[in-house]
């Protein structure tokens, strides 16, 4: 498969085409991206690496961090995680109250904000410096000890943060928060702000390609069973209320980020990053998605 050449077409055909949206300005510091950005990167499991546009770019990583936060929960707690989070999908926004009341402050999924808040508490509860431990775990399986928090984003978000402290202090009147809300809040708030390139983001989603093991070294990080269960919550629930329309344009496990970010996976065949900071009303990327559509249809692959 000649990926580059794929590549090259999309992005002539994107570059013809009007995109709307808007960048998440309901968190001011991401608002101060550029929203004409636009990178793709596609990493190989036999090796290739193929990309267009700005994919060596840092963005905010957002809500892709909760795919790496519910990988080291399941690490810690195992099955038991599935006690204080569902998986089904949400089929309402991704910061929405209005399930928690009804389902006594059980998520719905834990790519949901409710639901990697109980993921980001099960985490304090077992990590001794939880941000640092954390980070340290982005980094080794990513293989770059440069990646950091964006300390002015993860601020921002926690002055404008009222969502996500409504969502938690619902959770804890229902005993499925166990530690400080505030101190849930900042580890949550911090993870997010993680910065990451296409390229880095690319590189890490391969432990999902390649059924839990890091392609770099073969060391498991996962079961095939936990990789399994990761990969189908992501291609039902990866998209907040818009996974449906996800799995139907694209046929890929994957899940995004309001900083513009879609990581996406082929199963033992590539993961592919998509950044492009304007959303839809789903808060999805417009653009991103669009490219990935024409992957899977150029390619002629996808999961289907």
């Amino acid at each position: 498969m000649d990926y580059q050449k794929i590549l090259d077409e999309i992005d002539s055909e994107l570059s013809t085409t009007q995109f709307n949206g808007k960048v998440a300005s309901y968190i001011p510091e991401l608002a101060n991206v550029p929203a004409d950005q636009f990178g793709m990167h596609i990493c190989c499991m036999q090796g290739g690496n193929y990309a267009i546009g700005a994919h060596s770019t840092p963005f905010s990583i957002q809500s892709i961090s909760k795919v790496f936060s519910l990988t080291l929960a399941l690490l810690y707690e195992g099955k038991a995680t599935w006690k204080r989070v569902d998986v089904e999908p949400s089929g309402d926004p991704f910061n929405s109250l209005v399930q928690l009341e009804h389902e006594n402050g059980i998520p719905r999924n834990p790519l949901i904000n409710a639901g990697a808040l109980v993921v980001s508490d099960i985490l304090v509860s077992h990590l001794e410096n939880p941000k640092k431990d954390y980070l340290a775990f982005i980094r080794k399986i990513s293989g770059n000890p440069k990646i950091d928090f964006n300390l002015k984003v993860a601020a921002s978000e926690k002055k404008w943060g009222f969502r996500n402290s409504a969502l938690i202090n619902l959770m804890k009147s229902f005993g499925n928060i166990k530690n400080d809300v505030e101190e849930v809040l900042d580890f949550y708030f911090h993870k997010c702000s993680i910065e990451m390139s296409c390229q880095t983001l690319a590189q890490t989603f391969l432990l999902y390609a390649n059924h839990g093991c890091l392609l770099l070294n073969n060391e498991r990080i996962l079961t095939k069973t936990q990789a399994k269960r990761i990969n189908a919550i992501m291609q039902t629930c990866g998209f907040y209320d818009e996974a449906g329309e996800f799995s139907f344009r694209v046929g890929l496990p994957g899940k995004s980020g309001v900083g513009g970010g879609i990581a996406a996976i082929h199963p033992g065949a590539y993961s592919v990053v998509v950044w492009s900071p304007k959303l839809n009303p789903k808060g999805n990327s417009s653009m991103g998605m669009a490219a990935l559509e024409l992957l899977t249809t150029k390619s002629g692959l996808s999961i289907f």
